[in-house]
């Protein structure tokens, strides 16, 4: 399908763009069931003239429904949203979607019979297919998520008020024990997210990132799935709001790069690469201290020194180095540290054994009720890492040899009691750090 680009580099939609074996099936299942339309009309439920309507195009797909349909295709719009308002039965409605998504299907142009409608009432067409994705069948939320998609993507100016309630029903889907319904999910989002108006909405829907965020941290996905939610988020970073305060709330640069550094398509560094460059341009001096500490600027000359299909690839990559390097004199070494702490993933970088660095810097994990700090003894606590453990232990250690008085404050949070277990530790440099941070916590101030 041939795609045009819109200024802030994104494909336009192509609107066939959800494609999903389970709901097809599901579909082709339901297709052929008789429908009691004739019955609707004798209790009035329906008028004559929408029974011959629905009669003129029931069971017609492709070039048949089109002749049918083309002649008429305001009529069919309202005709349709209509009797998803009030018809009430399950099976009825499964045939009226699956008839809204065949005349949609590849014919992008037929989304303005629908959209129409809100010149004269402001809650159409979306409110009755909304209230689709309340239902309790398996089917008609699905199939009705898909005809949104379509039509919030059609539309110039897509109702935020319509994008806010898909994305609460996307938001517990990427949740569902059924990988193809989290696959239908994640392609919804993948579109819709196209439409700049919508990308703040989805940032604000409550659980919406963490739902996205736990797909590539917990869940395992395939290559697939990690380029689609990729995807997602590089849509997301064309957003100055969202690339400043993405990697602050959700750690997910040292996640994007974790997953580059193992992948083995293509396409998913290309994705990661292109996340990258965006949350550089968008908002340097909220991402590239992170990208400093993880050590992404070596990565990317890794990455500069292998051939790609991709030529954008080589572009992005070589973008970020230059960033990197030109920004690298600027940050200063404690915006470096700040990162690495903040991104869990402590090394022996310089400034954890350097006294000049503590000595200038030990103030700065005082700051903010002790906010820093509170990181160091929270991975003391959560982390398996024998390298963590180490680093932060020797940190506390320095942090604890220039102010004394914390001692109290560390024991409250649990601090000395960690340290103390951690001296028997099996890994050898686990012990040796803290015991040094021990001496400095119980009395001397030194080094074992």
């Amino acid at each position: 399908m041939v795609s045009t680009s819109n200024n802030d580099g994104v494909a336009e939609v192509p609107l066939a763009l959800v494609s999903n074996t389970f709901l097809d099936d599901l579909t082709a299942s339901l297709r052929a069931r008789p429908i009691p339309w004739e019955g609707y009309q004798r209790a009035t439920l329906i008028t004559q003239a929408e029974l011959s309507y629905i009669k003129a195009v029931e069971k017609k797909t492709g070039e048949d429904l089109s002749r049918v349909v083309d002649k008429e295709g305001d009529v069919y719009g309202e005709l349709l949203i209509n009797l998803l308002q009030k018809l009430v039965r399950v099976d009825t409605i499964q045939s009226i979607l699956i008839l809204m998504d065949d005349l949609l299907l590849d014919h992008e142009e037929r989304a303005a019979y629908f959209l129409q409608l809100g010149s004269s009432d402001a809650t159409l067409p979306y409110a009755p297919l909304l209230k689709c994705l309340r239902s309790e069948d398996e089917f008609v939320p699905l199939k009705a998520s898909k005809i949104l998609t379509t039509l919030l993507c059609a539309s110039p100016k897509p109702s935020t008020e319509a994008a806010e309630e898909l994305f609460r029903w996307t938001t517990v889907q990427l949740q569902s024990k059924n990988p193809a319904v989290v696959d239908l999910a994640v392609q919804v989002l993948e579109s819709v997210l196209r439409q700049r108006a919508v990308r703040p909405v989805y940032w604000h829907t409550p659980q919406a990132i963490d739902a996205l965020v736990r797909i590539l941290k917990i869940d395992s996905p395939s290559p697939q799935m990690q380029y689609q939610v990729i995807y997602c988020f590089w849509i997301l970073t064309f957003n100055t709001e969202i690339a400043q305060e993405l990697n602050r709330k959700y750690d997910v640069i040292p996640q994007l790069v974790e997953i580059a550094k193992n992948a083995i398509k293509e396409k998913v560094i290309r994705v990661i690469i292109s996340t990258l460059r965006n949350l550089v341009e968008k908002a340097p001096e909220a991402n590239l201290a992170t990208m400093a500490a993880i050590k992404l600027l070596q990565f990317c000359e890794n990455l500069s020194a292998r051939k790609w299909s991709d030529g954008e690839i080589l572009e992005d990559v070589n973008f970020l180095k230059a960033e990197l390097e030109l920004n690298f004199q600027t940050l200063t070494t404690f915006e470096v540290y700040q990162a690495e702490l903040l991104s869990s993933r402590l090394t022996w970088s310089p400034p954890h054994t350097s006294d000049q660095f503590w000595a200038r810097n030990w103030r700065e994990l005082k700051k903010e009720n002790y906010a820093l700090l509170r990181v160091l003894a929270r991975l003391l606590s959560t982390s398996n890492d024998p390298v963590v453990l180490s680093v932060a232990a020797s940190d506390i250690g320095h942090y604890v040899r220039r102010d004394l008085g914390s001692k109290k404050f560390l024991q409250e949070i649990g601090v000395k009691q960690r340290i103390m277990e951690l001296m028997a530790h099996p890994d050898q440099e686990v012990r040796y750090n803290s015991v040094n941070a021990s001496w400095s916590l119980i009395g001397g101030g030194g080094k074992a």
